[in-house]
């Protein structure tokens, strides 16, 4: 079994910044790729950013220029900076990390999601 803890959200005013980290333990053999994915009130959860174990990046259009992902493998964790935060950022974001597993199994798993609330 593999575990994903987020944490760092909470409530910021417009043009504030936060950082959530998601930290990965268990049955770890590796992790390839990992992410951040969010919900908004009333939508579908979206891509947000993704990192690969060689630290090549990929955003949303939404958040370039105002979010950084970055990881550090040696802890298998990854972090989500948010700077310039808008209302429209406001949603449940949650880790995502592409696991093998000392079973030799490869899955997705998700962490159970931490709340972001930007007020305007």
């Amino acid at each position: 079994q593999v575990q994903l803890v987020e944490s760092g959200g909470g409530l910021v005013q417009a043009g504030g910044s936060l950082r959530l980290s998601c930290a990965a333990s268990g049955s770890i053999l590796s992790i390839n790729d990992m992410g951040w994915y969010r919900q908004g009130p009333g939508k579908q959860r979206e891509l947000v950013a993704t990192i690969t174990k060689g630290l090549s990046t990929n955003y949303a259009d939404s958040v370039k220029g105002r979010f950084t992902i970055s990881r550090d493998n040696a802890k298998n964790t990854v972090y989500l900076q948010m700077n310039s935060l808008k209302p429209e950022d406001t949603a449940v974001y949650y880790c995502n990390a592409y696991v093998r597993t000392t079973t030799l199994v490869s899955l997705h798993w998700w962490g159970q999601g931490t709340q972001v609330t930007v007020s305007s």
